[in-house]
C-alpha cells in the first residue's frame, strides 16, 4: 500500500516552486455563459437561456499551464493562435496567471481555438466550438519548432498536450522530445500523432485513446499486458487514466500500480486531463517518483472534477485531502496496490 504522506507532499510542493514547465500543445480560450431557463424556445425545442454571468478561462494546453502554476511552478506556453480578438484574449488570460507566452506563434488566418459553454444553473445545456483541426502548415511548424527547442533548454519538465487541433505535428513534437535534454517530458495524446511519442517519459492516454489505438480491448489490472503496450509504445513509464476507476501505471523498472479513484463528488470532469497532466509535470520536476506523481495527480483530479467547468487546484486543496487521507488509513481511496512484474 503507498500513500502520499503530509509531510512528503509538503517537500514536493517547496520544490515545485523553484521549477520551470514548459507547455507545448493546443492552446484554447473557455467561454462560459451561464443564466437561468425557465422555457422552451418557440422556435425549436431548446431551452432559453437568459445569461446573468459571463467568464472566461484558460482550456486546453493553457490550462495545464494554469494548473502548473496554480501547484506554484513557473511555467511558459508554446503553441498557436490566430491573429484575431480572441488571441489578445487569450495573451490577456496567460498574463492574469503569470504564464510566459514566449513559445506562441500566431497563424495569419487561423482561428484562436474557443470554446463557449451555456449552462442553465449548474448543468450544461449546450457548447459552441470555434476552431480549425487543419495540421499547421510547414512554416509553421518550423516556426513553432525553433520556439519549442529554445524554451526546452530552461525547462524542467515539459509538458505535451494534445486535442487533435494541429499543433502537435511530428517536427514539433520532435523538437521537444529532442530538446529535452533529460529532463521530465508528459504526453496526453490523442488519436492523429498517438504513435509519434516514442522516448517520452510519461505517456498518459486515457482508456478509450488507448483501445481506440490499439484496436484492442486495454487489461489495466494486468501488469504484462501493460508493460508490453509500453514497450510497443516506446515510452519510459505507462499511466492510464481510467475516469472513475482510477489509474494504472506501469514503470520502466517493471513496477505495476493501480490508483483507485479519490473523487468524492464528481460536478464536472471538463480539463480533469490537463489537471492530471500538469501535476505529473510539476510533481517529476520536483523530485517526485512516478508513483509519487501519479497520487499525487490523482488527488489533485479528484479535486477538480468537484469543480464546475475547466479548474484549477492549490496546494492547500492538496495538504487538505492529502491529510484527510493520511488520517484515515483504512479507507480504501487513495491507497494503491503494487504488483511488480513477475
Amino acid at each position: 500500500m503507498l500513500r502520499l504522506t503530509p509531510d512528503r507532499l509538503d517537500e514536493l510542493l517547496e520544490r515545485a516552486r523553484e521549477v520551470r514547465v514548459l507547455v507545448v500543445g493546443d492552446i484554447m480560450l473557455d467561454r462560459y455563459l451561464r443564466g437561468s431557463a425557465s422555457r422552451i424556445s418557440p422556435e425549436a425545442p431548446v431551452p432559453v437561456v437568459r445569461v446573468t454571468e459571463e467568464w472566461r478561462a484558460l482550456g486546453g494546453a493553457a490550462n495545464v499551464a494554469a494548473n502548473a502554476v496554480t501547484l506554484g511552478a513557473r511555467c511558459v506556453i508554446a503553441g498557436c493562435t490566430g491573429t484575431d480578438a480572441e488571441a489578445h484574449a487569450l495573451r490577456e488570460a496567460l498574463a492574469d496567471h503569470a504564464i510566459d507566452d514566449a513559445g506562441i506563434v500566431e497563424v495569419k488566418g487561423r482561428p484562436t481555438t474557443v470554446k463557449t459553454r451555456v449552462i442553465a444553473r449548474h448543468h450544461q445545456v449546450a457548447r459552441y466550438d470555434r476552431e480549425e483541426e487543419a495540421a499547421i502548415d510547414a512554416d509553421t511548424a518550423s516556426r513553432l519548432a525553433d520556439r519549442v527547442r529554445q524554451l526546452a533548454a530552461t525547462a524542467d519538465a515539459i509538458a505535451l498536450e494534445d486535442y487533435d487541433k494541429g499543433v502537435l505535428v511530428k517536427l514539433v513534437i520532435e523538437a521537444a522530445l529532442e530538446g529535452a535534454g533529460g529532463v521530465p517530458v508528459i504526453v496526453d495524446p490523442k488519436a492523429r500523432g498517438f504513435f509519434d511519442y516514442a522516448g517520452s517519459t510519461v505517456f498518459k492516454p486515457n482508456l478509450a485513446e488507448l483501445e481506440a489505438a490499439l484496436r484492442a480491448t486495454a487489461q489495466p489490472d494486468d501488469a504484462a499486458w501493460m508493460d508490453a503496450t509500453r514497450r510497443r509504445l516506446g515510452c519510459e513509464h505507462l499511466l492510464l487514466t481510467l475516469g472513475e476507476d482510477g489509474m494504472s501505471l506501469i514503470t520502466a523498472d517493471g513496477e505495476f500500480l493501480r490508483v483507485p479513484t479519490v473523487a468524492r463528488a464528481v460536478f464536472d470532469v471538463s480539463g480533469a486531463g490537463d489537471t492530471v497532466t500538469a501535476a505529473i509535470a510539476v510533481a517529476m520536476a520536483a523530485g517526485a517518483t512516478p508513483a509519487e506523481a501519479a497520487v499525487l495527480a490523482n488527488h489533485a483530479a479528484g479535486i477538480e472534477v468537484g469543480k464546475l467547468g475547466v479548474a484549477t487546484v492549490t496546494p492547500d486543496e492538496l495538504r487538505t485531502v492529502v491529510r484527510d487521507h493520511a488520517s484515515n488509513p483504512g479507507r480504501a481511496r487513495g491507497t494503491v496496490r503494487i504488483n511488480p512484474i513477475e
